[in-house]
């Protein structure tokens, strides 16, 4: 080492040498990285430190991907959503909008530091909503966008979305772009930003989500996005439930059957629908019938 360093910097770098495995090298290197000397004569030093830090996360990443996971252990709900963007674009406060979270927030760059989870209630459904650090931050989390059902890439300008977008390769989730900051953009531009993205067909909402302006039309898009439906079920002689299941698209009867619980469909002796899949109230059929959004099921078992 060229540059002078504390005990804490060679504590740390001896505890990286000394690592088992990729998980802690990259901790310790942390560690180095934060306990380096920070002036001019040590700039080279730090940014060699950096560039291997991004190699090891490089390497993570694949290791993570290869295995289908992330490095937060979220666990996936039926339906999630991620909220993408840059530093300073209004994560937190769109992810507030959407959920009942009340994340962090502050005016200096890479607040968010891990992801934060909220659930979005839409009309009964509950959906999962992760904001995601900002995509210029070390802690950005390819694993979780990779896997989303639906992704919002929140920006404020053309530009942004663009540069967004680059690092979407692999996902796999239908894209909706959230112009935000539309009470401080002028009209004529807010205009001009419109007739760009309707032009290149983009899936978008402009919002404002400091005053939550057109948030409802937001969660109606993300909802229609997700390729989900709601299948309610009742018993005999009662309403049907107040929350319902969710489903993919093209879903049966057996399939609703085996998600309430496992080997029900082969102790089910009737099943009645009402909704949009029935053709009259109350219609019998089989387990191979396909329901659609907002049917109600109701089953005798033997």
């Amino acid at each position: 080492m060229t540059v002078n360093a504390g005990p804490e910097y060679f504590a740390a770098e001896k505890k990286y040498f000394m690592a088992k495995n990729l998980e802690e090298r990259i901790m310790y290197l942390e560690e180095m990285i934060k306990t380096a000397p920070k002036h001019k004569s040590s700039e080279n030093f730090v940014a060699e430190l950096k560039r291997r830090l991004i190699k090891l996360k490089g390497k993570q990443e694949k290791e993570r991907a290869k295995k289908g996971g992330s490095r937060t252990g979220i666990k996936k709900e039926d339906v999630q959503v991620v909220i993408i963007g840059k530093t300073k674009s209004g994560k937190s406060m769109l992810l507030g909008a959407l959920t009942n979270v009340k994340p962090k927030m502050g005016d200096y760059e890479f607040t968010t530091k891990t992801p934060a989870v909220g659930m979005m209630d839409y009309f009964g459904v509950g959906i999962q909503i992760i904001e995601i650090p900002a995509i210029e931050s070390e802690y950005y989390d390819r694993g979780i966008v990779n896997n989303a059902d639906v992704i919002l890439i929140i920006a404020s300008s053309l530009a942004e979305i663009e540069q967004i977008k680059k690092v979407l390769d692999k996902s796999r989730g239908r894209q909706i772009v959230v112009i935000n900051k539309i009470d401080i953009i002028g009209n004529e531009e807010k205009r001009k930003i419109k007739a760009t993205l309707q032009s290149r067909k983009y899936d978008f909402v402009m919002i404002s989500a400091k005053n939550k302006e057109n948030i409802s039309e937001l969660k109606d898009k993300i909802f229609m996005n997700i390729d989900k439906i709601r299948v309610y079920t009742k018993e005999p002689g009662k309403e049907k439930s107040n929350r319902p299941i969710i489903l993919d698209e093209n879903s049966t009867v057996k399939d609703i059957a085996e998600k309430i619980l496992k080997g029900l469909s082969s102790r089910i002796k009737e099943t009645r629908i009402w909704g949009p899949s029935s053709k009259f109230s109350g219609q019998i059929v089989g387990l191979s019938h396909k329901l659609k959004d907002m049917d109600v099921v109701e089953f005798k078992t033997n």
